[in-house]
């Protein structure tokens, strides 16, 4: 999959006001919000270009009000920077398609990685099997 670039204009048209201020202005919303998807098998995907993130398989219950996952989908599928915003050194986590903001991840995960993806619900659609 080849990058995709669009103005702001474009991803403000294309997306609600929450999953624009948190996908493209790197936002995060409120714990509890959007970490009702459905339980059963299926590929969480970014909301902005679709392109496919995490499995259910690898979803977990963290306890912290936003979607977790200990791996994504694949190797290639999100990127990394480092978010210095509230005076912490945090790694963001962003879609490697759009680069549209998804969350962070932590070091507190469970086995096989002992990784945590906190992702923001509202930019992942949840398609089942």
């Amino acid at each position: 999959m080849g990058k995709i670039v669009k103005t702001d204009a474009e991803w403000r048209a294309q997306l609600s006001d929450e999953a624009y201020r948190v996908a493209r202005k790197h936002g995060t919303e409120r714990a509890g919000t959007h970490d009702n998807f459905p339980k059963g098998p299926g590929t969480f995907s970014c909301v902005c270009c679709d392109a496919p993130l995490f499995d259910q398989s690898a979803k977990f219950e963290s306890g912290t009000g936003w979607p977790s996952f200990f791996q994504p989908i694949s190797a290639d599928a999100v990127g990394e920077s480092v978010d210095r915003k509230f005076f912490m050194k945090r790694t963001e986590i962003h879609c490697a398609r759009c680069d549209a903001h998804l969350g962070h991840v932590f070091p507190d995960g469970p086995q096989p990685t002992g990784l945590r993806y906190c992702m923001n619900g509202v930019t992942m659609v949840f398609e089942g099997d």
